[in-house]
């Protein structure tokens, strides 16, 4: 790098965002996930010990895993090459695979691919890595959002251990935003900015974990903030609730919209109506489809409800039919009330655990014929078969009950619905 193009990456990182500014620069400062890299944890000592073995990172947005990587190239000997999913392809992997074994070959020197995004790569471009991480001359950092047992190749990996990143705590944030008004280096120490306490909680908790949006809402608010008479910058409840209008919602269709949905419908078989409305909010406000939501209405209805109150059903289809016809915004009334009607319903899944039951006894065990007096008697030469013979009709008796077999002969005394 010359001296030109070192002015400019000098000013560059002066005009970066906050949150990149204020990024960790080595392992103490990278705190916020102490399960995954704290002190004596396994890939720490790894990270130490220049030991590195391939790696997945997965987890929301502006929860570390980029940082990390970052972290890693500082203190390896290894070469550490980036590329991003979203714009590199094949032909970068080539490149990247042919330095590493020049590089191997001459200077006896490891590399680490970093590829951020890497949920973007196809299965052909992650099938084109994988011989290379499994003999070792490339070690892999793969960053995503997306939960790779959905977004990455199951040989690929079984040849990477895998880390979540969670979601930062609120303290967590809060401690982030007070890290980067007192830094006078990377930080806004220099615009002498007063933060009202209740601004900082309401920039940690309506970034939701999300330490990027945190901090660039924070610079937002402090830059477009004019000093007063003093030199202060005062940034009140009101300015941060401008800088960050709506809360980041973390919601994508993989992990989230199954785990979303899990909570929704156990809220209602668990009989807790606020958790309920609460996770139905989620979905709703994550732009989720209200005609999927419909649907695990319906089936819960009969699964989780069933016949201790049987006019569940009528209200979850009733309810699914509305929603079509009236559409979002004013589906979400629909959709609570068919929930809330199942989260307050008595239960039984007598229906569920019966019909089941029955289906595992036609799936595993004889067929047996249809006992002479049910068969059918509605074709010609029927009765010359003996089919219908012995059959009791129940209406020509008292309350049309009359006590006579049902079953073939090998279910005879089988029970397959408990009330």
């Amino acid at each position: 790098m010359n001296i030109f193009e070192q002015a400019m990456e000098k000013k560059m990182a002066g005009s970066a965002p906050l949150a990149l500014r204020m990024r960790p620069r080595n392992l103490d400062e990278f705190s916020e996930q102490s399960d995954i890299v704290g002190p004596g944890t396994l890939l720490r000592r790894s990270i130490e010990a220049d030991n590195l073995r391939s790696v997945i990172f997965f987890g929301p947005p502006g929860t570390g895993k980029t940082t990390l990587a970052e972290i890693i190239a500082g203190m390896t000997s290894s070469r550490f090459e980036t590329i991003n999913a979203v714009m590199a392809g094949v032909t970068d992997i080539r490149r990247v695979v042919g330095e590493a074994r020049e590089n191997r070959s001459l200077y006896d020197q490891k590399t680490i691919l970093f590829i951020d995004e890497i949920h973007r790569f196809n299965k052909a471009q992650q099938d084109a890595l994988l011989p290379f991480v499994e003999n070792g001359l490339v070690t892999l950092i793969g960053s995503t959002t997306e939960n790779p047992m959905f977004s990455v190749n199951r040989p690929l990996l079984s040849r990477s251990q895998l880390y979540r990143f969670e979601l930062l705590s609120h303290q967590a944030l809060v401690k982030i935003l007070l890290r980067a008004l007192q830094d006078e280096e990377r930080g806004l120490a220099r615009y002498q900015a007063q933060v009202a306490p209740e601004a900082l909680e309401h920039l940690a908790a309506v970034a939701n974990g999300d330490a990027r949006a945190a901090l660039n809402a924070l610079e937002l608010a402090v830059l477009t903030t004019a000093p007063n008479s003093a030199g202060k910058r005062i940034i009140s409840l009101a300015i941060a609730e401008e800088a960050i209008q709506k809360r980041v919602l973390r919601y994508n269709r993989t992990d989230e919209h199954y785990d979303v949905i899990s909570a929704f419908i156990k809220s209602m078989r668990g009989s807790d109506p606020h958790a309920t409305l609460y996770w139905l909010a989620r979905m709703l406000y994550a732009g989720e489809d209200p005609a999927f939501i419909s649907r695990r209405i319906i089936i819960h209805a009969a699964e989780d409800v069933g016949l201790a109150d049987p006019q569940t059903l009528v209200v979850a289809t009733a309810a699914a039919q509305a929603v079509e016809r009236i559409g979002m915004p004013e589906a979400r009334i629909i959709l609570a009330q068919a929930a809330l009607y199942i989260a307050t319903a008595p239960k039984s899944n007598g229906v569920v655990r019966g019909i089941d039951a029955a289906m595992s006894a036609v799936e595993k065990e004889r067929a047996a014929p249809v006992p002479p007096h049910l068969r059918g008697t509605g074709y010609r030469g029927a009765a010359e078969l003996g089919s219908g013979q012995g059959y009791k009709y129940p209406h020509d008796y008292p309350r049309s009950i009359v006590q006579q077999e049902y079953m073939p002969e090998n279910m005879i005394g089988r029970k397959f619905f408990d009330p």
